[in-house]
């Protein structure tokens, strides 16, 4: 019996506008109402996904959201951190030399605050077209503090010289750090470790629920780890093949309720049979 479904947003739960369909939202709604706990998983803030939470009513005192990719679990009512995983001011220094050295830009994700680092002379950030909710600020490394939360580091660009770019990333970032593509224009850099799965197990331990009462929903390579983990990993028709193929199902695209759909057949429906 499924008893947490954690959902991926981009490509997942939003249609190609940016919007949760009605038909999602009803299903989500009853889930919730069955005593399912729905968890938004994104590596979005919890600053930028509040208009989907109050459109999926989970926003009440027993809901929850995985945040920065699996690095921060919060309540949604309070914004409380129940679990997190940071990263050292140390891996900015790093990271920065990298970025500097790639010729792009880096932005990183401080709660709500996105801090621009001078790493590129010839490069613009487009983090802020793809999330505009959040506050953007420019910093410089020196400036940087010890004792400031620092969540994730992020490059956005052209998808076209961010793939050149990749390439030349060194061997031994990959092994001390997460770097995975959650969009193709974005590349994003967590500790070692930390993925949207990290996040799911330690809500569903604190919650008592066990790994195979988890249902994960998505569609790109930051949700593999998450759909790995899940009892049930739900894979959206329109996912990344790497994502399909580690999936137990495929459901319906972005654009035809895939997410209802699942929680529908694989969820809500074995509900009933247990009752």
């Amino acid at each position: 019996m499924i008893k947490l479904i954690a959902i991926d947003l981009d490509g997942t739960l939003l249609d190609s506008q940016k919007q949760i369909s009605k038909e999602d939202q009803r299903v989500l709604r009853q889930a919730k109402k069955e005593g399912i706990k729905v968890v938004i998983c994104t590596g979005r803030p919890l600053a930028a996904i509040q208009g989907y939470l109050d459109e999926l009513d989970l926003k009440e005192p027993g809901d929850y959201s995985i945040t920065f990719n699996g690095g921060l679990v919060q309540k949604n009512d309070t914004g409380e951190i129940i679990e997190k995983a940071l990263m050292p001011v140390e891996h900015i220094h790093e990271l920065f030399g990298l970025a500097s050295s790639l010729d792009v830009p880096m932005d990183i994700l401080s709660e709500g605050t996105v801090l621009q680092l001078p790493t590129s002379q010839n490069y613009l950030s487009i983090y802020g077209q793809l999330n505009n909710l959040l506050t953007f600020k420019r910093a410089q490394l020196n400036h940087l503090s010890v004792d400031q939360i620092y969540n994730k580091a992020v490059v956005a660009i052209d998808a076209d010289y961010l793939d050149e770019q990749i390439k030349k990333i060194p061997a031994d970032f990959y092994e001390r750090y997460e770097i995975i593509k959650t969009r193709s224009n974005l590349l994003e850099f967590m500790p070692k470790g930390i993925t949207k799965a990290y996040g799911i197990s330690l809500l569903a331990k604190d919650l008592g629920i066990s790994q195979e009462e988890v249902m994960g929903i998505g569609d790109e390579e930051n949700d593999l780890p998450m759909i790995q983990y899940a009892g049930i990993g739900v894979a959206m028709a329109n996912a990344v093949p790497l994502v399909k193929a580690a999936a137990d199902v495929v459901t319906k695209n972005n654009d035809q309720n895939g997410v209802a759909h699942a929680v529908t057949e694989y969820a809500l429906k074995s509900l009933k049979g247990a009752n």
